[in-house]
């Protein structure tokens, strides 16, 4: 077996013989590069050849981080592989070959990949070979072209000395029925039962064949009824008994045909046995750009196949590679409004950095997405896409949603796993910003890039076993996974805030007088149209500017951190039952009712749940002043005519002042002496008292315990 890395520079020299004829060479200044991946026999050498992709190759130009690519040109004789290695190149030879199979397939009009089956030649033709992939695929071919012999074998089984007992086989096994020929019976019962080692040996060989159908994808169609040897019956196989199981049962087989059967049966578990194959059996199948053949892999395994038109395909020329629709990075909970990440494949070597022009190329990609999405609301279309995607810019904050753009590149596990992992790039530059003004995370002009690598190993596999359901799997998890490491990494930059307004305050008045200072830093996620997300840079450059921006929100709204994608309900709900709000000395009713009430914490209970509470009024001059004020009270204070122990609330409502009869037993009275009460209906949410100061109202010893009226600035 030739083994060759696509890439790299080898000495002319080293690989003039074994790639003669096949016309795949870049000549360099007596180099050679060969540009393809893929498999090849070449009749020159009567050998097969295999060029495997160029993520082999560590930034030290070394495969497996220590043997130089020249070594692994004659595979058998490199000596430095492992036997791990070794049986790695072998299985990844097939997975690649796979890969590629599948891609031709998939894109029958792509002008990559180069396929040819080669002429069918005579047995003296045949090679000697150690390749698993060309037992593989004689196992395959060995089933297309062999159901006469498996049907000859069953009907065997039915003559000779086995003689059947009819009643029992017909009532207890199944009949297989071909071409409307007579019945056969899998398994009969005889009168005088004896092995069938043909029988055996066919067992065997459909569980090999069942088995390179579900790991690698193989398209085998299995007939035969048999009960396979699966699960970890068959794992025993693999790990040596399939051959010892072989060996023990050769001497059974005398024809050309069983005995070849079984030659493959045993390669397939020896995995370096040389066997006989036929010229036949001998494809090449390679890719001149294996670029775009994992770019084809992970659109496939990422990207959304139904897309609006002129997303994908861009009006100035320029084609995504990856993008779909999700859930965005700000959403919370199950709503059905998703917008598009923008990925791009990059198939480098294990040190290439990204280039400036692709990364210019994402910021493009996210800009077109921006308007494309505007114009879809501005336009006003009734459509699918008008339903499913979110409005990217909110009219309240004119902030604009986040973007997410990421690069997906090709790494390979350091430990040969196939194992379904994403890394953070080992790339210097794992982070790309553009932007127009700083710490401004929801304005349209901050762009963002991240970068991740997937293994190389999964991705290809996953791919090649072209299994619909296994793909959709890893999208569902995959796609969750990149927003859950871009929010993470958000959540690294900037500080996210959830806030919403204190009763006294209309949100969306204090963002348009307050505008300049808060656009591209607020925006509008969230379902509750009443709550808003905050995000400041955390760079210390910023921190003052944040700082003072926060004390002065925190006068009109509550400011809670809130981790991105979070729901900030429970948290906002809680500020309001725990942080007295500051009161606003701009509010027209600047009136306070003051109420003294000793022991509030246990009367509380009884009206602050229900927000109204009924004040008694007496014929005195402090509920004479309340009456004639009343209009103009916009808070209730109880309090204890001290400094301490004062709990302030805004008015909701109108006060109205009722005969005792005309009141309900449902409202809390503060006295039961009064014929007359007002009727004070209020936000249960409390207010920063701090700064009143009760005991300034003066009282006398006969109304210590009465309600006054006073302006909220002589408090102060």
């Amino acid at each position: 077996m030739i083994l060759l890395i696509e890439g790299y520079n080898y000495k002319a020299d080293d690989v003039k013989e074994v790639l003669e004829g096949l016309g795949l060479l870049e000549n360099l200044n007596q180099e050679v590069i060969v540009n393809y991946v893929g498999y090849m026999y070449n009749p020159h050498i009567k050998d097969c050849v295999f060029i495997l992709p160029k993520v082999l190759i560590d930034d030290n130009e070394k495969a497996f981080g220590h043997i130089d690519p020249t070594d692994l040109i004659h595979l058998d004789k490199a000596e430095s592989l492992t036997e791990e290695e070794r049986r790695f190149i072998y299985e990844f030879a097939v997975w690649i070959y796979r890969a590629l199979y599948v891609f031709k397939n998939s894109n029958p009009d792509n002008d990559i990949i180069y396929h040819k089956q080669m002429t069918k030649v005579g047995n003296h033709h045949r090679h000697m070979t150690n390749t698993f992939l060309e037992v593989l695929l004689a196992l395959v071919d060995f089933n297309k072209k062999n159901q006469n012999f498996f049907m000859m074998v069953l009907r065997n089984l039915h003559s000779g000395n086995n003689k059947i007992n009819w009643t029992k086989t017909i009532s207890s096994s199944q009949a297989f029925v071909q071409d409307e020929e007579e019945p056969i019976y899998l398994d009969p019962v005889n009168k005088k039962r004896q092995i069938n080692f043909d029988e055996e040996l066919l067992v065997i060989f459909f569980s090999i064949l069942n088995y390179i159908r579900g790991r690698y994808g193989f398209p085998v169609q299995i007939q035969m009824g048999y009960e396979l040897i699966q699960g970890e019956q068959f794992n025993r196989y693999l790990n040596g008994y399939g051959q010892i199981r072989l060996r023990q049962i050769k001497y059974k087989y005398f024809s050309d045909k069983t005995l070849y059967l079984w030659e493959l049966c045993y390669a397939f578990f020896e995995r370096s046995h040389q066997i006989a194959i036929t010229s036949e059996l001998q494809e090449y199948l390679v890719a001149k750009n294996f670029n775009i053949v994992f770019e084809a892999i992970i659109d496939e395994l990422v990207g959304d196949k139904e897309l609006p038109d002129g997303l994908k395909d861009q009006p100035d020329g320029k084609i995504v590679d990856h993008l779909y629709s999700y859930k965005s990075l700000t959403t919370t909970g199950d709503e059905n409004k998703d917008v598009f990440y923008i990925g791009d494949s990059k198939y480098y070597k294990l040190g290439n950095e990204i280039g400036s022009e692709s990364v210019y190329k994402q910021f493009t990609y996210a800009r077109n997405v921006i308007q494309w999405n505007m114009n879809l609301f501005l336009d006003g279309k009734d459509n699918n896409w008008s339903k499913r995607v979110s409005k990217y810019r909110d009219e309240v904050t004119e902030g604009y949603n986040i973007v997410p753009n990421f690069f997906i590149s090709a790494r390979m596990d350091k430990e040969l796993s196939y194992d379904d992992k994403i890394y953070e790039t080992q790339k210097d530059n794992k982070f790309f910003i553009q932007r127009h003004f700083e710490n401004r995370l929801f304005d349209r002009d901050t762009l963002l890039i991240y970068h991740y690598d997937v293994n190389f190993l999964y991705v290809v596999s996953l791919y090649a076993q072209n299994d619909d359901g296994a793909k959709q799997q890893w999208k569902d998890k995959v796609r969750a996974l990149f927003r859950k490491e871009i929010q993470q990494k958000l959540q690294g930059d900037f500080k996210f805030y959830a806030m919403t307004a204190h009763p006294n305050v209309d949100a969306t008045q204090y963002i348009e007088e307050n505008f300049k200072e808060v656009l591209g830093k607020l925006y509008q996620p969230f379902p509750n149209k009443e709550f808003f997300s905050l995000a400041l840079d955390s760079n210390e450059k910023y921190k003052e500017e944040n700082d003072m921006l926060l004390e002065e929100l925190k006068n009109h709204f509550y400011v809670e951190e809130c981790k991105i994608g979070t729901d900030p309900t429970e948290i906002l709900e809680g500020a309001k039952a725990i942080t007295p709000v500051p009161v606003s000395i701009d509010k027209q009713k600047t009136g306070v009712l003051m109420v003294m009430m000793e022991n509030f914490a246990d009367k509380c209970v009884k009206f602050l749940p229900y927000g109204k509470v009924a004040i008694g009024i007496k014929y005195s001059k402090d509920s004479m002043a309340i009456v004639e004020h009343l209009s103009e009270i916009g808070y209730i204070l109880f309090h204890t005519r001290k400094d301490v122990g004062q709990h302030l609330f805004a008015i909701n409502g109108d006060i109205t002042v009722v005969d005792t009869e005309e009141l309900g037993n449902d409202i809390y009275k503060n006295v039961n002496t009064t014929e007359m009460y007002a009727v004070v209906p209020f936000e249960t949410i409390e207010l920063d008292s701090s700064n009143l100061h009760s005991s300034k109202k003066s009282f006398t010893p006969k109304t210590r315990y009465d309600a006054q009226f006073e302006e909220l600035n002589n408090l102060q």
